[in-house]
């Protein structure tokens, strides 16, 4: 009886080292670190992968920064997660960190079926401003500007260089930077005044029901096909789901749709705090957790499912 017992509890002991183990990353990869850019579908995104990890016992800290800044940011080890990896448009601000193995782009999307190029209200396309091609036809009514949103975007660079090779005629246009929220003011704007205006839109984002726009036609060699047609990706550090097997499970698990990101962003443009927004989100449709949190436990390594569900009021 006594040896029965004895290897009853060699065998408790050793599922408990088992469990400690899995328990037992890094110390550095209890704070997960979180890239952010100023634009709502990330801050959305962002919010929802700090909210789980948080559900799970990690801590989190959420870093701004402009794209270069972010890919720096993740080579240097500064920062641990970019969700808003957006592709082909940020393909050359990223090509030199992927060239040198110096960041790692997670090989599922966290989003597929956005979009992203430049756009204008449908009036101004039903009076003739209809693609790329026609905007220099427009200078004057324009006043030979593009709205761009925050320096450093790739989508601004993709203008600039526009402007600077004279592509489509623009080479006398003026690209007004500012921010997400800044372009958006100009937008309501121009739509009050019924004026035509060329601005970066994309999507998901509440601007496609909020505003009646058209994407411009014919700018493939500039932003791709299909209006920009566009996936999203993550990207980490190279050795991050080595050291942090953990996360890295759930990131690759983390994937959203058109219509999840477009609820989430609408709450976030009108200001609420993006991890707030994601745990009321999550509580109207908890049945989401069995996707993003298969094979992913707490940091302590407990049921993560019921861990998260606890920290978002179920």
């Amino acid at each position: 009886m006594n040896s029965i017992k004895t290897l009853a509890g060699v065998g408790l002991l050793s599922a408990a080292l088992l469990q400690n183990a899995w328990a037992q990353e890094p110390e550095s990869c209890k704070m997960v670190r979180f890239a952010e850019i100023g634009w709502a579908d990330i801050a959305a995104t962002t919010g929802v992968a700090m909210t789980l990890s948080e559900g799970l016992g990690y801590q989190t800290r959420k870093i701004m920064a402009s794209v270069p800044i972010a890919f720096t940011g993740v080579k240097s080890g500064q920062i641990d997660v970019f969700l808003g990896y957006w592709a082909p448009s940020m393909d050359a601000v990223i090509e030199p960190f992927t060239k040198d193995g110096g960041v790692k782009v997670l090989p599922t999307p966290n989003l597929e079926g956005a979009k992203y190029t430049l756009a204008v209200p449908t009036y101004a396309a039903e009076a003739g401003l209809k693609s790329f091609q026609d905007i220099a036809k427009f200078k004057d009514q324009l006043d030979g500007k593009i709205f761009g949103i925050e320096p450093g975007n790739d989508g601004n660079l993709l203008i600039d260089k526009m402007i600077k090779d004279n592509q489509y005629g623009l080479g006398e246009f003026k690209m007004i930077e500012s921010s997400e929220a800044g372009m958006l003011v100009q937008l309501q704007r121009a739509v009050k005044k019924k004026e035509p205006a060329v601005f970066l839109g994309w999507a998901p984002h509440p601007m496609n029901t909020q505003f009646d726009i058209t994407y411009l036609e014919g700018g493939d060699d500039v932003f791709g096909p299909d209006f920009g047609a566009a996936k999203v990706y993550t990207v980490v550090p190279p050795d991050y789901e080595a050291r942090c097997a953990n996360v890295g499970k759930l990131l690759n698990n983390l994937q959203f749709t058109v219509e999840i990101e477009s609820q989430l962003m609408e709450k976030v443009l009108d200001k609420q705090n993006p991890t707030t927004v994601a745990k009321e989100w999550i509580k109207a449709n908890p049945e989401i957790l069995d996707k993003w949190l298969a094979g992913v436990t707490t940091y302590d390594g407990q049921d993560g499912i019921a861990a998260v569900k606890k920290h978002v009021g179920l």
